[in-house]
């Protein structure tokens, strides 16, 4: 549960890392977003290396770990695609969804 949990934040920061200026900061130079969005992603880091560290510690495999951030990527992403962004969910979307979830139920079958 800490590894969901980091991971959870961790996407959370990286979402906004690398979309926050699509809404209202457009204006502002390339080089103060990266800075800005560097500084964002450095929290970023403090909760996916513990998350990966923790989760390959009790037992989830490197694809498992990478598989699962993958989806709870999606899922922020999604959120903040419609609520941040304003932009419509599509059926691709939920369909993209699916196929993520499929991969994660097939690294996870016997575990």
């Amino acid at each position: 549960m800490p590894t969901i949990l980091l991971l959870i934040a961790s996407n959370v920061f990286m979402t906004i890392a690398w979309y926050w200026h699509l809404k209202g900061g457009m204006a502002k130079p390339v080089l103060l977003v990266i800075l800005i969005s560097w500084g964002i992603a450095l929290i970023e880091y403090c909760f996916a290396v513990p998350a990966n560290r923790i989760g390959y510690a009790g037992g989830w495999s490197a694809g498992q770990l990478k598989v699962a951030q993958e989806a709870i990527a999606l899922i922020i992403f999604g959120g903040f695609m419609v609520t941040v962004l304003g932009e419509p969910l599509h059926w691709r979307h939920l369909a993209a969804f699916a196929c993520i979830m499929g991969a994660v139920g097939f690294l996870f079958i016997g575990w």
